[in-house]
């Protein structure tokens, strides 16, 4: 790579981060447009796609909403990426698709994400809290899973606000319910909050196992929290959240206030929480992701109005910094989100499969 790109890349970088360590983007528009226009001169692929709608250095956009969104599932087609793949620091894989397809996200380094991740999980999640947890993770190893971005995500959570107790209760498709109930006990015994953190349906594979036990009952410790990581819907039923967090809030003893879903994927660098427990739960993101619902056919629709999401992350600097997402749901005027489902015919996707494919051990 050249000497341009070299200080292109690390000016853009460093501002992007300057931005999400003040937790303030003084001018996302100019930002997200220069972005683009780098992505264009050195991410090949989607230069290509951006050609194929007319968009070109000589015809740029002139907002950030509208940047042509590459559509999540190119990752599964081509590197997205502006730098040779193979030098990539991490390489992150989605969960697959019913179809067993998975697209790859590389990134350059890791510092974007860490900061973007950590920023919005300190903010958004924790809300401020100095307390030190201990986490409990319902979510892949990173050791085991490299190409996790959760995996890798609540290990850099739990290091920066952890107790350094961290345990980990899924191996391979199995959940280790045993060692769980466990751990669990111990942090009661010793008064340690918890962050409790898995996807939806490995939730529900934990319930219906502790109630096999004849464990009706669990409390975690006072300030424990609980995040939700997203998988509602699998391949054999649609599962409410209302009932999950209602079931999860009674067998842990935690106030649904303080169960938190998160809103994420592989090909973003930064993530969505709940706002609060109330329902209809709304999500917040931090100032350097916005996004938008578009119709069938592209076009941008009212605040409000439910249609498939776009989403601009500047902290995607070195992939695409625009993505567009079979996800259904509305945003509002004010940035908060409302998630629906996902498109009628979109191929299951994400941590719902692999949730389902979890069996506890005895």
């Amino acid at each position: 790579m050249n000497d341009g790109y070299r200080a292109e890349a690390d000016a853009l970088d460093a501002e992007i981060l300057t931005a999400i360590q003040a937790c303030r983007v003084p001018d996302f528009n100019d930002l997200a447009l220069r972005i683009f226009a780098h992505q264009l001169r050195y991410n090949k692929p989607y230069a290509r796609y951006c050609s194929s709608l007319e968009i070109t250095p000589a015809r740029m956009p002139d907002s950030w909403d509208t940047i042509p969104p590459v559509p999540a599932g190119a990752f599964k087609e081509a590197a997205l990426c502006t730098f040779d793949p193979s030098q990539a620091f991490l390489t992150f894989e989605t969960s697959g698709t019913s179809s067993g397809a998975r697209g790859k996200h590389h990134l350059e380094d890791s510092s974007l994400y860490d900061a973007s991740l950590l920023g919005s999980f300190e903010q958004y999640f924790l809300q401020g809290a100095g307390t030190i947890f201990r986490f409990l993770l319902f979510v892949p190893h990173v050791r085991g899973s490299r190409q996790s971005s959760l995996g890798y995500m609540m290990d850099r959570a739990a290091s920066c606000f952890g107790d350094g107790q961290e345990q980990w209760f899924i191996k391979g498709h199995t959940l280790i319910v045993p060692g769980f109930v466990a751990a669990a006990r111990v942090a009661t015994d010793e008064n340690v909050p918890v962050i409790l953190a898995g996807t939806a349906f490995s939730f529900v594979a934990l319930l219906d196992d502790l109630r096999e036990r004849g464990i009706a009952s669990l409390p975690l410790p006072a300030g424990s929290k609980i995040m939700e990581t997203g998988g509602f819907k699998g391949r054999t039923r649609i599962l409410s959240p209302v009932e999950l967090y209602q079931d999860l809030s009674t067998v842990f003893a935690i106030p649904k206030s303080l169960i938190i879903a998160e809103y994420g994927m592989t090909e973003l660098l930064s993530q969505y929480y709940d706002r609060s427990g109330e329902e209809p739960r709304t999500k917040a993101g931090p100032p350097w992701l916005r996004s938008y619902a578009v119709d069938e056919n592209g076009k941008q629709l009212l605040p409000g109005t439910v249609g498939a999401l776009v989403h601009v992350d500047l902290a995607n600097r070195s992939s695409c910094v625009a993505i567009q997402t079979e996800d259904l749901g509305a945003v509002f005027e004010d940035g908060g989100l409302v998630l629906i489902g996902r498109e009628r015919g979109a191929e299951s996707r994400g941590c719902s499969l692999d949730a389902e494919a979890l069996r506890a051990v005895s």
